[in-house]
């Protein structure tokens, strides 16, 4: 069994915001703002934080674009961001000691 080792969930992914992000994209593979907003009963602000930090690290690209004159953003998993979630629910699982 591998060792309990803590260190190995990333910071970035953990917290409920950005898990539920990214949970969400690795089967959406894309998603608009307000789809997120919805979805995870976040403030516009609140969401932006989040998926800026996600972005920032590398796990979303951020399209921005106009649907008529309405702005429209979208948030896509990128292959790093997929690698990374899977890495999370590995170190997660590892966590859970079976009795």
């Amino acid at each position: 069994m591998p060792a309990f080792d803590i260190g190995k969930i990333d910071d970035v992914i953990h917290g409920r915001m950005r898990l539920g992000i990214m949970a969400y994209l690795a089967d959406a593979e894309v998603a608009d703002f307000n789809e997120l907003k919805s979805l995870l009963s976040a403030t516009q602000g609140n969401l932006s934080v989040h998926l800026s930090k996600l972005e920032d690290a590398g796990y979303l690209r951020i399209e921005k674009s106009f649907s008529g004159r309405k702005p429209l953003t979208r948030a896509h998993i990128t292959e790093a961001g997929r690698k990374a979630f899977a890495s999370y629910l590995e170190a997660l699982g590892q966590l859970i000691v079976k009795s």
